[in-house]
């Protein structure tokens, strides 16, 4: 898909945004709020767009710990990795989950309400056989200097 100047506007403004309002969008990109609603429908149809979300302070919910996990499998048949990874999908503490390279094979973001509860889960994967977790090393975050916040957008004529 072809982005132009306008496109790539709205898109930094809704990362940042999520609710901004089409008028307000209008107004940034000099367009109509009824071409303005077209394009953002557009590019959501299209996938450059794949939905929206509210982001949950950490802190005003009570602290969590979040713990960087970097696991290792002890085989990668496909019935394991299919195995391992519908779990990782469905384990709500799990926030984040990447195959990577290296000498790890995932690396997994955690959030958990304490660390005897991670303990906990983390033990249940590797004692789980058929999960086939070999080894898991534990990264706990101290703090958070930068969040993800959208992803860098190309400058308007270089798309």
């Amino acid at each position: 898909m072809d982005l132009d100047r306008a496109d790539l506007k709205l898109l930094e403004m809704l990362q940042r945004d999520g609710r901004t309002t089409i008028q307000a969008l209008s107004e940034a990109i000099h367009l109509s709020a009824r071409a303005t609603l077209n394009r953002v429908r557009k590019l959501e149809s299209e996938g450059l767009i794949e939905g929206y979300r509210a982001l949950i302070s950490r802190t005003v919910m009570g602290e969590q710990i979040s713990v960087f996990a970097e696991i290792a499998l002890k085989d990668q048949r496909q019935a394991v990795v299919q195995r391992f990874e519908k779990r990782m999908a469905a384990t709500p503490e799990v926030v984040a989950c990447y195959v990577i390279s290296g000498r790890y094979d995932y690396l997994v973001r955690i959030a958990c309400p304490h660390l005897a509860h991670y303990h906990d889960l983390i033990s249940g994967w590797l004692d789980e056989a058929p999960l086939g977790v070999e080894k898991i090393v534990t990264n706990i975050e101290l703090q958070t200097i930068k969040e993800f916040a959208g992803f860098p957008l190309p400058e308007a004529g270089k798309a």
